[in-house]
């Protein structure tokens, strides 16, 4: 199958500081990956380059032809302002911004797509409550809602299982999985290994650099998960971006 996405000795940072090291791969088109590491591995900083949020300090990814119009991203539920004065019905919306524009009219057709995506994650009846009553669990189902609508080829989530209930993880999962029969390409930081192992074919496992990445059950070892453990304990936060002193790739 062709490749969808394609890392050139990508390094990605901040201020020049690198936090993701020298990777190198494919990903390929409707694959369904599960990203892994420990605290700090860098797997936020890599989604938001796949996103087009942060620019690579050095090589290239290679995004098989997509715009970020073709690109759904949803990061961590904490890096989202709840505060913010806007209903669930409206949050959700701004999923269509590719086909209406950022200042597009909502016809008929539009809020109809929004009821039923509420409908799909089990919002029914939350259009017009403020996000910040929202629960986690409820939160999250909002944000995988406004998803459903980007209707993107290219879906990457930041550890969209995090701090929720097992209903709600199950409910999510599920979309997940549909994603991925539909020929999606979907990437997902997780940290659940149980989950991983049961539902992700394909890991990366990422310390600030490639550990392993392949085959599921062949890269969740305990000697690669200790490998990672090192590598980011090792890590030294001020290295310049242009050196690569990460250790060698683990088998």
């Amino acid at each position: 199958m062709a490749a969808q996405l394609k890392f050139h000795n990508v390094t990605l940072g901040y201020d020049r500081h690198p936090a993701v090291h020298h990777l190198n791969g494919e990903v390929a088109a409707g694959a369904l990956v599960a990203v892994i590491g420990p605290n700090g591995a860098g797997k936020s900083t890599l989604f938001r380059g796949l996103a087009g949020i942060l620019k690579p300090l050095s090589g290239s990814i290679d995004l098989g032809g997509l715009d970020i119009r073709d690109i759904a991203y949803l990061p961590q539920s904490v890096d989202i302002d709840r505060s913010f004065p806007i209903s669930v019905f409206d949050l959700v919306g701004t999923g269509l911004w590719r086909s209406t524009g950022f200042f597009g009219g909502m016809g008929k057709a539009e809020r109809e797509k929004i009821t039923k995506a509420l409908a799909a994650v089990g919002l029914n009846g939350f259009e017009n409550r403020s996000i910040g009553t929202l629960s986690g669990g409820q939160m999250q189902r909002m944000l995988f809602a406004r998803v459903l609508l980007q209707d993107a080829r290219l879906i990457v989530l930041d550890e969209p299982f995090n701090a929720i209930d097992t209903k709600t993880s199950a409910d999510l999962l599920g979309l997940v999985k549909r994603w991925h029969g539909e020929g999606r390409t979907v990437l997902a930081a997780l940290h659940d290994m149980e989950l991983v192992r049961d539902h992700f074919p394909e890991t990366l496992l990422l310390a600030r650099g490639p550990v392993a990445w392949g085959a599921t059950a062949e890269v969740l070892t305990a000697e690669n998960l200790m490998v990672a453990l090192r590598m980011c304990e090792a890590f030294d936060d001020s290295a310049a971006a242009c050196v690569d002193d990460m250790p060698s790739q683990a088998a």
